[in-house]
């Protein structure tokens, strides 16, 4: 059985977080049929963004991909939340998604 991100990130430290991470928020809030897992994923990445919470931001620009956004998409994202979050937040988030971006690029190459 493999690992959740979850249980990958804190495991053992905090278990009641791992299970309502993985049981409430990724088991019910993500599946629930009123929203797209895509409109999930746009947005958190937007309040993840506005919030200035660039530690998630990591996983959230992934999983966007996953759930069908483009990385165009995630870009204009972030430079529409410049004008609203701030100039910092969006510079930070750009900088998490070319990191993110690139390293997907670099593994489609090899």
């Amino acid at each position: 059985m493999s690992l959740t991100p979850a249980q990958q990130a804190i495991g053992d430290f905090a278990p009641k977080l791992v299970e309502l991470t993985d049981d409430v928020l990724f088991g019910d809030i993500w599946t629930r049929a009123e929203l797209s897992p895509r409109d999930r994923s746009l947005i958190t990445c937007a309040a993840l963004i506005t919030n200035g919470s660039t530690e998630q931001l990591t996983n959230h620009l992934a999983r966007a991909k996953a759930n069908g956004l483009t990385e165009a998409e995630l870009k204009e994202v972030i430079i529409h939340l410049a004008f609203y979050a701030g100039w910092p937040r969006a510079m930070s988030a750009i900088t998490v998604a070319k990191k993110v971006f690139g390293q997907a690029e670099g593994k489609e190459e090899g």
